[in-house]
């Protein structure tokens, strides 16, 4: 693969980074859970005609001279980098990256619906996403694996309980032991507050396109029966829409 000539949507987390490689709206290869240890040595090694990077808790600066030295075109998703939506959010500022980038990968997904985002990771966030193209805001609520680690922190008997992606079966309603129990209350739990929330949106804001992406987003999806849209790709999908917004409005 010759990434000289595509563009990269590069997301970096706390552990792990994910790399989109794209030709023109195209996803022609996605690279995950590059370890970040690896992640200047993987880039250096691949280096994009241009790229945009985005991160909820690091500094992306170190990566983006790294690839400016390099001849890529590099943009970092700050607060004040041009959208291709518009948001209606009292603290911007505190805006979170990938909630931005979702929201983007929706429109591009549904230029002219209503859009419910719903992004799965170590919180839950509900953000919708107006037919007009405006951000509107959300929810942010507890994530699955935070559940557990809460019913441990704060009770002196609850253990703390692992969830592996690879094994996980959902959990009957009523738990028959202490460990089942609390499966049930996280799961059944957190799928009762989507399921709502989806009701709820679709009542008090109208018909509109639900989106679910995340980590944890595979485990619930085969049991949302609210017409659901799996998007696994949807911030990469938005990564890459802010790119190419930014490179024309460059090249205007």
């Amino acid at each position: 693969m010759d990434t000289t000539k595509l563009n990269a949507a590069v997301d970096v987390g706390n552990t792990f980074a994910k790399i989109g490689w794209f030709e023109g709206e195209t996803l022609i290869h996605k690279a995950s859970k590059i370890p970040i240890e690896t992640l200047e040595e993987h880039l250096r090694a691949n280096p994009p005609l241009s790229a945009i990077l985005s991160s909820t808790s690091q500094d992306t600066t170190n990566y983006a001279d790294l690839l400016r030295g390099t001849g890529t075109i590099v943009f970092q998703l700050t607060p004040t980098l041009p959208l291709p939506i518009e948001k209606n959010y009292d603290t911007p500022t505190t805006l979170g990256a990938d909630r931005v980038a979702a929201a983007v990968g929706a429109k591009v997904l549904f230029p002219n619906d209503h859009c419910l985002v719903i992004d799965m990771g170590t919180c839950v966030t509900y953000d919708w996403v107006s037919a007009a193209g405006v951000f509107e805001g959300g929810i942010i609520s507890p994530g699955f694996r935070m559940r557990f680690q809460a019913m441990n922190a704060f009770t002196k008997r609850l253990p703390l309980i692992e969830i592996n992606l690879a094994d996980f079966q959902v959990p009957n309603l009523v738990g028959k032991s202490t460990h089942t129990a609390m499966e049930s209350g996280a799961f059944n739990g957190l799928l009762a507050e989507i399921q709502g929330f989806i009701e709820r949106y679709r009542s008090e804001r109208g018909e509109c396109q639900v989106l679910l992406c995340g980590g944890d987003a595979p485990l619930f999806e085969n049991s949302l029966k609210n017409r659901i849209f799996a998007a696994p790709n949807v911030v990469l999908t938005g990564l890459n829409r802010i790119l190419q917004y930014n490179i024309n409005l460059q090249n205007a």
